[in-house]
């Protein structure tokens, strides 16, 4: 089985260079929003792979430009 790696709130508002406060986290824990979490007495830890995953859902796609659109058919 492989071994999972976790973060701790602090490691997680590192993670996101301060975008998500370690008082944010523990709302969002409150309110069962946010990363999916582990907690172990009183430890909370967040798998790495939920951060991923979480990150993956909450990705913003945009849209090419039309004129980036028109450079790349030209390769084709």
């Amino acid at each position: 089985m492989a071994e999972s790696k976790f973060l701790t709130p602090e490691e997680v508002a590192e993670r996101y260079r301060g975008g998500i406060s370690v008082g944010t986290l523990r709302n969002w824990r409150a309110m069962r929003l946010g990363p999916s979490f582990v907690k172990v007495g009183k430890a909370v830890l967040y798998p790495i792979d939920e951060l991923d995953e979480w990150d993956d859902k909450n990705k913003v796609q945009c849209r090419a430009s039309k004129r980036l659109a028109e450079h790349s058919g030209d390769q084709a």
